[in-house]
């Protein structure tokens, strides 16, 4: 999925700001999907301009700058669900916790544990948003989605919560070899 596919399906539920679209792209309910950030959100809503996608009105509130209200229209919609009728490509998934796990036997085995906690604890906040999103949600869908979220995170979390059992019950037994020599 590409930025513009992504705006427009925000902007699907309802008209709202650059601004508001990059917070809900970048941390919100919507930056489960795809990369999309300040610099990616505001060329994307120009050329979805540009394209007749949408459009926008200039809201005026007393001593601040003019603030662009941006909708989408009958065309941007149109394209959206004309996208939405192709398959989407395979997910991907990035992870720099993996990349540094790679390296886990170059690492102290306090640095690394330290690593495992950190991410038990990310993971938890996520799974905690994700559920809370979930319970004040009453579009169906997006139970679907956020449903989907929150399996992932639990079977992730479960995976981590083992796997540090088993690394300090491994180094516990380390632990105790050394000190039999």
């Amino acid at each position: 999925m590409n930025v513009r596919t992504l705006c427009l399906g925000i902007l699907s539920f309802r008209q709202m700001t650059g601004y508001d679209i990059r917070k809900l792209a970048a941390e919100g309910n919507f930056s489960h999907f795809c990369e999309a950030n300040y610099g990616s959100i505001y060329p994307a809503l120009s050329q979805l301009t540009k394209d007749g996608f949408v459009v926008f009105t200039d809201e005026v509130i007393d001593g601040k700058p003019p603030r662009k209200i941006y909708s989408i229209t009958d065309k941007g919609r149109s394209y959206l669900f004309n996208t939405l009728n192709k398959q989407p490509g395979p997910d991907r998934f990035k992870s720099e916790f993996l990349f540094y796990s790679l390296f886990q036997d170059k690492m102290s085995p306090e640095d690394f544990r330290k690593l495992l906690v950190r991410k038990i604890a990310e993971t938890r906040d996520t799974l905690e948003s994700l559920e809370k999103a979930n319970d004040c949600c009453d579009h169906q869908p997006s139970h679907f989605a956020l449903g989907y979220g929150v399996a992932m995170n639990k079977a992730v979390l479960d995976y981590l919560k083992n796997y540090l059992a088993s690394f300090d019950h491994q180094v516990k037994e380390a632990d105790n070899l050394s000190n039999e020599d």
